[in-house]
């Protein structure tokens, strides 16, 4: 395992915000990690937000900045994704997920509450999974794969919808993303989302999991998202109305509240 800063960068979302990040390589696979530049107390929970397929911390940067400066966030960049070298091998969500948990563990992190968009849901239960003793609980916002969609032309088609009531910032921010992905490389990880059973691995996690989704998004619907919140063993749903798939980016602070409310800490 090798680490190494790679500088800094100023980005404005709402408030001034400024991150460090860094890559590390893990397992032979390499990682890109933000992190704000403020300092906490020994012992905070740290948020760990993991982007879906195809995308980056980019869209990540609004709830970032919105979570409670009280705790340490750290947006990643998955292997792969956001420029970052693409693994030999396909890897399954699972194989992902182990990664990221080593990842954590690697950065002794202490206290975690993964946070995953979409397929990034799928690859933060199988962290949980693969290591679940630092985990205090689970966001999965906009999770996958919903049962109406379980082909790669529903999943298309439910896309296009979204597309269609996003914002045009978040909109751009999955064009370019996207493009930097590849359709290749897009597709071969489709077809792992596709083939996950998310609603099975849901119930297998002893920690709390939150399940949060657009109130109209296209992608993951509500009585899907319900059915996932039923089946933990303590979940809790929330739906932010007026939203879209990626209800993080356009609605950062209401993710924000949702999560500070449910936070396992908190309760």
């Amino acid at each position: 395992m090798s680490s190494v800063w790679c500088g800094r960068a100023r980005r404005t979302y709402g408030e001034r915000m400024t991150l460090l990040s860094r890559r590390i390589v893990v397992a032979g696979h390499a990682f890109r990690l933000h992190e704000s530049t403020e300092t906490h107390a020994p012992g905070v929970v740290t948020y760990v937000l993991v982007h879906g397929i195809g995308m980056s911390h980019r869209y990540f940067a609004p709830l970032h900045a919105a979570l409670p400066r009280s705790a340490r966030v750290i947006s990643i960049d998955l292997p792969g994704f956001a420029g970052l070298p693409q693994p030999e091998r396909d890897l399954e969500v699972e194989d992902m997920g182990r990664l990221l948990a080593e990842l954590v563990a690697v950065l002794a992190l202490g206290r975690v509450v993964y946070v995953g968009h979409s397929m990034g849901a799928q690859w933060v239960l199988e962290a949980a999974r693969a290591r679940p003793e630092p985990v205090e609980g689970v966001v999965l916002i906009g999770a996958v794969v919903d049962e109406r969609h379980r082909t790669l032309g529903a999943q298309a088609r439910a896309l296009v919808v979204d597309t269609l009531g996003e914002t045009p910032a978040a909109n751009a921010v999955v064009l370019v993303d996207y493009l930097r992905c590849g359709i290749r490389r897009y597709l071969k990880q489709a077809r792992r989302m596709i083939e996950y059973s998310t609603a099975s691995t849901v119930p297998a996690l002893q920690m709390p999991v939150l399940v949060i989704r657009g109130g109209d998004d296209p992608v993951a619907g509500s009585e899907w998202s319900h059915a996932l919140g039923a089946a933990a063993h303590d979940g809790v749903v929330v739906e932010i109305p007026g939203q879209q798939h990626n209800v993080h980016f356009s609605a950062p602070q209401a993710v924000a509240e949702a999560i500070e409310g449910w936070a396992p800490s908190a309760r």
